[in-house]
């Protein structure tokens, strides 16, 4: 099967070990995975500022990037979100709307993939800790997507999974909202970022390299010891004991 990487612009700039780890599982399970180098932002910033003239320049660059595909994987719900929406995003450019519907109906997150189209629950991993999970918005309310991180999350050897409470609220990230309005960006962060201790959990795990960046980012100046680490780094971690 074969399958190209679409790495996002923050899991190409500060989750490279997501990008490898996704390439590594991906060929785990037989699939022959290629890296269009035309690929550039899915243009979710831009969408999300309402700068839509700007966001369809990026969605039919990303949809040329990708037109030779027969999947497209990301480490991202967010911008596996963003994929989906092109359709809407080009409405009145018929030509380019079926294309942006072509590129929806072979684009996948992660886990997604790995669930659904490699029908693979267990992963093989094994990581001896404590960890809660971080739902994101994108993911879950846009993607609707829930089941397979959870799922793929059960199957790993050693790791002990604890509810995050408020696991629903938004971390407060949301692109350039945290930009915008910091102020209450940083309120929202900071209940999450309780959440999470209140859980006594050594590890903190997303499927959202956005979401990652916002929470850790907090952690890291509270100089809290969780540990944040992407769901394929932990899907493709083995270890003995």
């Amino acid at each position: 099967m074969k399958v190209s990487l679409f790495i996002t612009c923050l899991g190409d700039m500060f989750y490279p070990n997501a990008g490898k780890a996704t390439v590594e599982l991906l060929e785990k399970f037989g699939c022959m995975v290629d890296f269009p180098e035309s690929q550039t932002c899915c243009g979710q910033p831009a969408f999300n500022s309402g700068y839509h003239s700007d966001a369809q320049k990026a969605a039919k660059q990303t949809i040329e990037a990708f037109e030779n595909s027969s999947y497209v994987v990301t480490p991202s719900g967010s911008c596996a979100a963003m994929l989906h929406e092109y359709s809407h995003l080009l409405e009145g450019e018929p030509e380019w709307q079926s294309e942006a519907e072509a590129l929806s109906a072979k684009s996948y997150e992660l886990t997604q993939f790995l669930v659904d189209v490699l029908q693979v629950e267990n992963t093989g991993a094994s990581f001896h800790a404590k960890a809660t999970y971080h739902t994101s918005c994108h993911m879950s309310r846009l993607l609707r997507e829930t089941r397979a991180p959870q799922t793929l999350l059960s199957h790993v050897s050693g790791l002990e999974m604890v509810d995050l409470p408020h696991k629903h609220d938004c971390c407060g990230f949301g692109g350039t909202f945290a930009v915008k309005m910091p102020d209450i960006s940083k309120e929202m962060v900071d209940e999450k970022v309780s959440c999470v201790q209140a859980t006594e959990a050594d590890i903190l795990i997303g499927a959202d390299p956005g979401c990652l960046m916002n929470i850790g980012g907090r952690m890291s100046r509270e100089e809290s010891p969780v540990k944040i680490m992407h769901i394929a780094e932990i899907l493709n971690h083995t270890e003995e004991r």
